[in-house]
């Protein structure tokens, strides 16, 4: 009987110990796997677009540019590489500079500038500005000249009642309409304060300019010559 049980066990172990295919898709795939294998092992994965093409320790030189000093090269040694890399340099081709063909001044584009002079021509440059270079010396505001009328301008800096308070007295009967009609002969309200100042204003209005007597013909208002000062 105990025979007989144990031989089913055996089989079950033997069973078990079967592995089973690798099987899947995408990343799990055994051809990915192999790829990826031979990715990381630097023989790249020809054929396959989701790996990226294997570099080469060639071209991971070429794109670092030449190897950094060291505190053991010699003199010799750093003027080699330093020529080699200005030939390289020097190798590569230049974007063309920029003219301005509407006559504006290149002189903050300096590559502009080094293609036209160089840097002795700029010091030959500075030093003739500077012998033409000439300090004027501040003058003061020259006074404006009269012209025997009345200065408006000063006249409304001197005032300070708005327009229309009466400050003069005036006599006469129907003064607004003799002032429309006397104030329809200048050409504009300051052509007729300078009339009316030079004719005794604000004082005396001989000719009904001012008939509410606050010293301003013909509507004309002081308040912008006023706020001009004032800002």
């Amino acid at each position: 009987m105990r025979k007989m049980l144990l031989i089913p066990a055996f089989g079950f172990v033997a069973a078990c110990d079967t592995v089973a295919p690798v099987t899947g898709s995408g990343f799990n795939t055994p051809q990915y796997q192999a790829e990826r294998e031979a990715q990381l092992a630097g023989q790249g994965a020809a054929g396959n677009p989701l790996l990226p093409p294997a570099i080469s320790q060639e071209q991971l030189n070429a794109e670092a540019g030449p190897a950094p000093f060291t505190t053991g090269d010699s003199a010799t040694d750093i003027a080699n590489q330093t020529a080699a890399a200005l030939a390289s340099t020097s190798a590569q081709p230049t974007a063309p500079v920029a003219v301005s063909s509407n006559g504006i001044s290149n002189e903050q584009d300096f590559a502009a500038v080094s293609s036209s002079r160089s840097i002795q021509d700029d010091a030959a440059l500075i030093q003739q500005n500077r012998q033409t270079y000439e300090v004027v010396a501040p003058t003061a505001v020259p006074q404006r000249g009269s012209d025997g009328q009345p200065n408006i301008v000063q006249y409304a800096l001197t005032t300070t009642n708005p327009v229309g308070t009466q400050l003069y007295s005036r006599a006469g009967f129907n003064l607004q309409a003799k002032a429309q009609r006397n104030c329809a002969g200048y050409a504009s309200p300051d052509q007729a304060q300078i009339d009316f100042l030079a004719n005794g204003g604000p004082q005396r209005d001989r000719k009904g300019l001012d008939p509410d007597g606050d010293g301003f013909a013909c509507g004309w208002d002081p308040s912008p010559f006023r706020s001009a000062v004032g800002n």
